[in-house]
């Protein structure tokens, strides 16, 4: 029996949910909300990002094939595919960017104090120019 945490949780647990919360809390994004959270929306699409996954249709798929282990993953219950569309056209697109502009800026503060070297060699990370454009306006230019 697999008694290890799996790598989406782990890969989650280095985010800051107290952060997106009060994003959350300042857009107003989960008022009027039962169940798909802006965590759960967050973590569904992350989920689909990391498994390359190319449609919204094949993201629910894959979901639904790990649908046992969604809570073990960080995600609670399973996502539908209306539910998360709805979420995805109604709720503010503000509450993703500013979170990703926080997480981008702690990237870039954790790389300036030489974390990420290996063998002498220094990692790089390439970021879509296109979806942070408001971003370097916030962190200064990305390099």
């Amino acid at each position: 029996m697999h008694k290890d945490k799996f790598v989406f949780a782990q890969f989650i647990s280095f985010l800051d949910r107290n952060k997106l919360n009060y994003i959350v809390r300042k857009y107003d994004g989960d008022k009027y909300v039962k169940y798909l959270t802006c965590w759960s929306q967050l973590l569904a699409l992350m989920f689909g990002q990391l498994s390359n996954r190319e449609s919204l249709r094949d993201l629910i798929v894959a979901l639904d094939a790990h649908h046992s282990k969604c809570y073990h993953l960080g995600m609670g219950k399973n996502v539908s595919k209306s539910s998360l569309a709805r979420a995805n056209q109604d709720r503010n697109y503000h509450i993703f960017e500013e979170y990703a502009c926080y997480l981008v800026n702690e990237a870039r503060q954790k790389r300036a104090t030489d974390i990420f070297k290996l063998g002498g060699k220094r990692l790089r990370f390439r970021f879509n120019y296109n979806r942070l454009v408001s971003c370097r306006l916030l962190v200064g230019k990305v390099s």
